[in-house]
Protein backbone atom coordinates (compact mmCIF):
# COMPACT_ATOMS: atom_id res chain seq x y z
CA UNK A 1 0.00 0.00 0.00
CA UNK A 2 1.85 3.65 -0.82
CA UNK A 3 2.25 5.71 1.47
CA UNK A 4 -0.30 8.78 1.68
CA UNK A 5 1.47 11.77 0.70
CA UNK A 6 1.48 14.80 3.19
CA UNK A 7 0.80 18.22 2.27
CA UNK A 8 2.06 21.47 4.13
CA UNK A 9 0.62 25.39 2.38
CA UNK A 10 1.51 28.78 2.90
CA UNK A 11 -0.47 29.36 5.94
CA UNK A 12 1.18 26.31 7.91
CA UNK A 13 4.51 27.52 7.07
CA UNK A 14 3.54 31.03 8.91
CA UNK A 15 2.33 29.07 11.53
CA UNK A 16 5.86 27.43 11.95
CA UNK A 17 6.99 30.47 11.88
CA UNK A 18 5.27 31.89 14.64
CA UNK A 19 6.38 29.16 16.63
CA UNK A 20 10.07 30.04 16.12
CA UNK A 21 9.54 33.44 16.78
CA UNK A 22 7.50 32.53 20.20
CA UNK A 23 9.64 29.66 20.67
CA UNK A 24 12.60 32.35 20.77
CA UNK A 25 11.42 34.98 22.31
CA UNK A 26 10.31 32.67 25.48
CA UNK A 27 13.32 31.48 26.01
CA UNK A 28 15.77 34.61 25.50
CA UNK A 29 13.06 37.07 27.54
CA UNK A 30 12.17 34.39 30.01
CA UNK A 31 8.62 35.19 29.82
CA UNK A 32 5.42 34.15 28.02
CA UNK A 33 5.05 34.96 24.38
CA UNK A 34 1.68 34.67 22.42
CA UNK A 35 0.17 35.01 18.63
CA UNK A 36 -3.52 35.11 17.61
CA UNK A 37 -4.56 31.32 16.05
CA UNK A 38 -6.48 33.84 13.68
CA UNK A 39 -4.64 35.18 10.60
CA UNK A 40 -5.23 38.07 8.24
CA UNK A 41 -5.33 38.03 4.82
CA UNK A 42 -3.44 41.60 3.47
CA UNK A 43 -2.77 43.16 0.40
CA UNK A 44 0.70 44.31 1.36
CA UNK A 45 3.24 44.25 3.53
CA UNK A 46 4.98 47.20 5.92
CA UNK A 47 7.00 48.15 8.38
CA UNK A 48 4.85 50.36 11.08
CA UNK A 49 6.01 52.50 14.02
CA UNK A 50 7.25 52.53 16.36
CA UNK A 51 10.14 49.45 15.71
CA UNK A 52 10.08 47.76 12.16
CA UNK A 53 12.43 44.94 11.45
CA UNK A 54 12.88 42.99 8.29
CA UNK A 55 14.28 39.85 6.51
CA UNK A 56 14.28 38.34 2.81
CA UNK A 57 14.78 35.20 2.70
CA UNK A 58 15.00 32.60 -0.21
CA UNK A 59 16.06 29.52 -1.32
CA UNK A 60 13.48 26.34 -1.77
CA UNK A 61 10.78 29.09 -2.07
CA UNK A 62 11.24 33.29 -1.33
CA UNK A 63 9.51 35.75 1.30
CA UNK A 64 9.61 38.99 3.43
CA UNK A 65 9.66 39.21 7.18
CA UNK A 66 8.74 41.99 8.87
CA UNK A 67 7.91 42.49 12.77
CA UNK A 68 6.58 45.95 14.10
CA UNK A 69 6.63 46.50 17.63
CA UNK A 70 5.43 49.13 19.42
CA UNK A 71 7.65 51.29 21.52
CA UNK A 72 6.12 49.80 24.72
CA UNK A 73 6.54 46.16 23.45
CA UNK A 74 10.25 46.58 22.08
CA UNK A 75 10.90 47.94 25.51
CA UNK A 76 9.93 45.21 27.36
CA UNK A 77 11.39 42.35 25.00
CA UNK A 78 14.85 44.39 25.66
CA UNK A 79 14.25 44.69 29.02
CA UNK A 80 13.33 41.29 30.12
CA UNK A 81 15.85 39.78 27.46
CA UNK A 82 19.07 41.78 29.14
CA UNK A 83 18.14 40.76 32.70
CA UNK A 84 17.71 37.57 31.76
CA UNK A 85 21.41 37.54 30.61
CA UNK A 86 22.43 39.08 33.84
CA UNK A 87 22.45 43.10 32.66
CA UNK A 88 21.86 45.10 35.76
CA UNK A 89 18.52 47.36 35.40
CA UNK A 90 20.31 50.70 35.96
CA UNK A 91 22.02 50.23 32.79
CA UNK A 92 19.48 49.39 30.70
CA UNK A 93 18.38 51.87 27.79
CA UNK A 94 14.93 53.71 28.51
CA UNK A 95 13.94 54.93 25.25
CA UNK A 96 12.94 52.27 22.34
CA UNK A 97 15.14 55.09 19.72
CA UNK A 98 18.39 54.25 21.46
CA UNK A 99 20.92 51.85 19.71
CA UNK A 100 20.64 49.28 22.19
CA UNK A 101 17.51 48.69 21.41
CA UNK A 102 17.63 48.36 17.88
CA UNK A 103 20.77 46.12 18.24
CA UNK A 104 19.28 43.38 20.46
CA UNK A 105 15.63 43.71 18.60
CA UNK A 106 17.79 42.56 15.32
CA UNK A 107 20.14 40.03 17.27
CA UNK A 108 16.57 38.64 18.82
CA UNK A 109 14.98 38.84 15.01
CA UNK A 110 18.15 37.19 13.68
CA UNK A 111 17.57 34.49 16.28
CA UNK A 112 13.67 34.09 15.84
CA UNK A 113 14.49 33.79 11.64
CA UNK A 114 17.20 31.21 12.48
CA UNK A 115 14.51 29.21 14.57
CA UNK A 116 12.13 29.12 12.22
CA UNK A 117 14.76 27.67 9.33
CA UNK A 118 15.57 25.00 11.46
CA UNK A 119 11.70 24.34 12.58
CA UNK A 120 10.99 24.76 8.37
CA UNK A 121 13.86 22.08 7.78
CA UNK A 122 12.67 19.97 10.40
CA UNK A 123 9.06 20.27 8.65
CA UNK A 124 9.69 19.58 5.55
CA UNK A 125 13.32 19.61 4.01
CA UNK A 126 13.91 22.63 2.64
CA UNK A 127 16.19 24.92 3.38
CA UNK A 128 15.94 28.59 3.19
CA UNK A 129 18.82 31.47 3.65
CA UNK A 130 18.52 34.70 4.93
CA UNK A 131 19.53 38.32 4.90
CA UNK A 132 20.69 40.34 8.25
CA UNK A 133 17.97 41.82 9.75
CA UNK A 134 17.20 45.07 9.03
CA UNK A 135 15.35 47.72 12.37
CA UNK A 136 14.25 51.23 11.40
CA UNK A 137 12.33 53.64 13.82
CA UNK A 138 9.36 54.91 12.29
CA UNK A 139 6.76 57.45 12.69
CA UNK A 140 4.82 56.51 9.87
CA UNK A 141 4.03 53.46 7.90
CA UNK A 142 6.49 52.42 5.13
CA UNK A 143 5.53 49.80 2.49
CA UNK A 144 7.90 47.02 1.55
CA UNK A 145 7.64 45.63 -1.97
CA UNK A 146 9.87 42.18 -3.14
CA UNK A 147 11.98 43.12 -6.56
CA UNK A 148 11.38 39.73 -7.30
CA UNK A 149 8.27 38.15 -9.31
CA UNK A 150 6.94 36.21 -6.70
CA UNK A 151 4.62 33.64 -7.83
CA UNK A 152 0.91 34.42 -6.35
CA UNK A 153 2.26 36.12 -3.61
CA UNK A 154 0.56 35.82 -0.36
CA UNK A 155 0.56 38.56 2.37
CA UNK A 156 -0.57 37.62 6.17
CA UNK A 157 -0.50 39.62 9.50
CA UNK A 158 -0.35 37.77 12.51
CA UNK A 159 -1.19 39.87 16.17
CA UNK A 160 1.34 38.87 19.13
CA UNK A 161 1.71 40.09 22.21
CA UNK A 162 4.40 39.80 25.78
CA UNK A 163 3.53 38.88 28.69
CA UNK A 164 2.17 42.37 30.21
CA UNK A 165 0.06 42.14 26.95
CA UNK A 166 1.59 44.22 25.10
CA UNK A 167 1.44 44.14 21.19
CA UNK A 168 3.16 43.68 17.68
CA UNK A 169 2.70 42.95 14.63
CA UNK A 170 4.78 40.06 12.54
CA UNK A 171 3.62 40.64 8.45
CA UNK A 172 4.64 38.29 5.62
CA UNK A 173 4.96 38.25 1.88
CA UNK A 174 5.75 34.79 0.30
CA UNK A 175 4.79 33.12 -2.79
CA UNK A 176 2.01 30.28 -2.64
CA UNK A 177 3.84 27.59 -1.65
CA UNK A 178 2.32 23.86 -1.55
CA UNK A 179 5.24 21.12 -0.16
CA UNK A 180 4.06 17.42 -0.90
CA UNK A 181 6.37 14.58 0.42
CA UNK A 182 5.80 11.08 1.34
CA UNK A 183 8.33 10.73 3.75
CA UNK A 184 9.18 13.34 6.68
CA UNK A 185 12.32 12.07 8.11
CA UNK A 186 14.48 13.65 4.94
CA UNK A 187 18.54 13.05 5.46
CA UNK A 188 20.16 16.51 5.96
CA UNK A 189 23.07 14.60 3.02
CA UNK A 190 19.76 14.09 1.02
CA UNK A 191 18.70 17.48 0.88
CA UNK A 192 21.61 20.18 1.97
CA UNK A 193 21.65 22.14 5.16
CA UNK A 194 20.96 25.29 3.74
CA UNK A 195 22.76 27.16 6.30
CA UNK A 196 24.51 30.08 3.96
CA UNK A 197 23.71 33.51 4.34
CA UNK A 198 22.80 36.29 2.14
CA UNK A 199 25.15 39.36 2.53
CA UNK A 200 23.99 41.78 0.50
CA UNK A 201 25.23 45.38 0.78
CA UNK A 202 22.58 48.15 2.22
CA UNK A 203 22.01 49.40 -1.19
CA UNK A 204 21.49 46.00 -2.99
CA UNK A 205 18.76 45.31 -0.44
CA UNK A 206 16.84 48.15 -0.12
CA UNK A 207 16.89 47.91 -4.22
CA UNK A 208 15.51 44.85 -3.67
CA UNK A 209 12.57 46.36 -1.50
CA UNK A 210 11.82 48.95 -4.38
CA UNK A 211 12.89 51.65 -1.35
Amino acid sequence: MAKKKLTKSTDEILTILCQGIKETLETTTGSQIYYSPTFIKTNKTCLRPDIGCFVLFEGGFSGLVAMNFSAEAALEIYTKYNLNMGMPKEDLARHHTSNEVADAMGELMNQCIGKFRQLLKNAVGVGVNQTQPKMVALNQAMKLSLEADLDRPQFRRVEMKTQDHKFFYLEITLEKVEFIYQDPAMSEDSMGNGSAENNESPEELMKKLGL
